[in-house]
């Protein structure tokens, strides 16, 4: 299904994005590469920051949740997450997990991990370890370089890096039962470096409001949720 767009909004066309959030008015975005690494609270209406805290050397910083009170965050390849103030963007501690760190969103009761396989974890909110992990598929095709991820109305959206597709994934069976195409909005920004993929979607629940974005590019897309299979 194509997107369609409802509206469109700033974005910093500086930031790597590799996670991203919508909570209280604000979208939370966390960037990636090692000395550019950050997690920032952004106005929707600008795309000005005004708050972040930088994750230092050598980390490169990846995908982000919100879990009561605190974020929590990945890191690529070191294998290493950072818990987080909300209010105070001041680290509060850490924790450790096998293999890379790619996104992370939460369907309520776990949080849900991809690191770059074909498989999501699902983890332990308080714990962070982890509980299972869910082989996700389309069309009997194993489905890998699953990237940034949103729970949305009972699905799991994931960005398939490298391409223009994001993944409707049922929690339960990890079938793929649709693909949002956002190649028309990728053909908008008009961008010629290979690292400008998209990457990153947003749900406003109170609003029914979706969007999402790619690394560097200048757009937030508001486009209709997905309707159906």
């Amino acid at each position: 299904m194509p997107a369609q767009v409802i509206t469109t909004l700033p974005h910093d066309n500086g930031a790597f994005t590799e996670g991203l959030f919508y909570r209280d008015g604000y979208f939370w975005e966390s960037t990636g590469e090692i000395g550019r690494s950050s997690i920032r609270k952004v106005r929707p209406e600008t795309g000005k920051v005004v708050q972040r805290t930088t994750i230092y050397p050598p980390y490169f910083g990846e995908g982000i949740v919100a879990i009561g009170q605190e974020i929590i965050s990945l890191t690529w390849r070191q294998g290493v997450g950072f818990r987080w103030s909300i209010d105070t963007l001041r680290r509060r501690g850490s924790f450790h997990y096998p293999g890379e760190g790619w996104a992370l969103t939460t369907d309520g009761t776990s949080v849900i991990m991809s690191d770059g396989t074909a498989s999501l974890r699902f983890l332990d909110p308080v714990t962070l370890k982890e509980r299972h992990r869910l082989p996700v598929t389309a069309d009997g095709i194993a489905i890998d370089q699953l990237n940034e991820l949103e729970y949305v109305d009972g699905e799991i959206l994931a960005n398939v890096w490298r391409t223009n597709r994001i993944a409707r994934i049922d929690p339960t069976t990890g079938h793929v039962v649709g693909w949002i195409d956002v190649s028309a909005l990728a053909d908008t920004v008009h961008l010629d470096d290979p690292d400008a993929v998209a990457n990153g979607i947003a749900w406003d629940k109170v609003h029914r409001r979706l969007f999402v974005t790619g690394k560097y590019w200048p757009t937030m897309f508001e486009i209709a949720p997905p309707k159906g299979p």
